[in-house]
């Protein structure tokens, strides 16, 4: 069966995700499924309130793609049932794996992950936030650093049964002031590997050809130049940066 055209093919809805602040819905394009969040379902928000959400998920997929590395699925804009929104083709991920865990402290394994905080959960016991530490995932933490994602929770990473990793729900980066929140923090001081280096160049290189062009109809110039600023101050630095500013650092909740 030929690949259906996934701009213009008839996008059909087959359920809603109700958890989700934002209208969003589950569709099928011919054969494909994928997600649908139509402009017009977005709540204002006072921090990002300059331009669409749908248009911040489409750029974090023009980024990922420069970066190389596979993290945001395929997103696009095209109309639907609501009008103009974001679509992303669905992931199927393994419900048998957790990148990203809330576990007893007693019990966090001494290698394989990364500790984030401690804290009690309802009944009083100590907890730790933890994540996987792998490759897949140090490249999501780069990955986020440099759009300034502020919401990068745990049921954001889609874990896959080969072992990759997936990002999704980018509506909330490219801010042009410090928002990056998120769960994966186990890497602070740590230096960047040549391959994430080199992911921050091929980026910054980008900026000054197509992809800056195609950023330019997506994000603001206030928006595109901070993020130059950040591959070239994560660049410099050669290491994972410590959390900063006056905001909270971890997003809420954290799944």
């Amino acid at each position: 069966m030929p690949t259906p055209d996934l701009v213009t093919a008839e996008l059909t809805l087959t359920g809603r995700i109700t958890t989700a602040s934002n209208a969003t819905f589950l569709g099928s394009i011919s054969d494909v499924e994928v997600v649908y969040k139509p402009i017009a379902g977005e709540s204002p928000l006072w921090d990002f309130p300059h331009g669409p959400l749908a248009h911040r998920e489409v750029a974090a997929y023009l980024v990922s793609q420069v970066f190389g590395w596979d993290i945001v699925p395929r997103t696009w804009l095209r109309d639907g049932p609501f009008g103009d929104g974001m679509v992303q083709l669905w992931q199927e991920q393994d419900p048998a794996q957790h990148a990203v865990n809330l576990l007893a402290t007693d019990q966090v394994p001494a290698t394989g992950w990364k500790h984030v905080i401690e804290g009690q959960d309802e009944n009083g016991r100590m907890v730790a936030l933890v994540h996987e530490d792998t490759p897949a995932l140090r490249r999501m933490a780069v990955f986020d650093m440099i759009v300034n994602n502020a919401d990068r929770k745990g049921d954001h990473i889609l874990a896959m049964t080969d072992g990759h990793r997936h990002g999704v729900d980018h509506g909330l980066t490219f801010h042009q002031d410090h928002k990056l929140r998120t769960v994966l923090w186990g890497w602070l001081g740590e230096p960047l590997t040549a391959e994430e280096r080199d992911g921050i160049d091929r980026v910054a290189d980008g900026l000054h050809g197509g992809l800056g062009r195609d950023l330019a109809g997506l994000l603001s110039a206030e928006e595109i130049a901070s993020l130059a600023t950040r591959c070239a101050r994560l660049r410099l630095a050669g290491r994972f940066p410590a959390p900063s500013g006056g905001m909270h650092a971890v997003p809420w909740p954290l799944f």
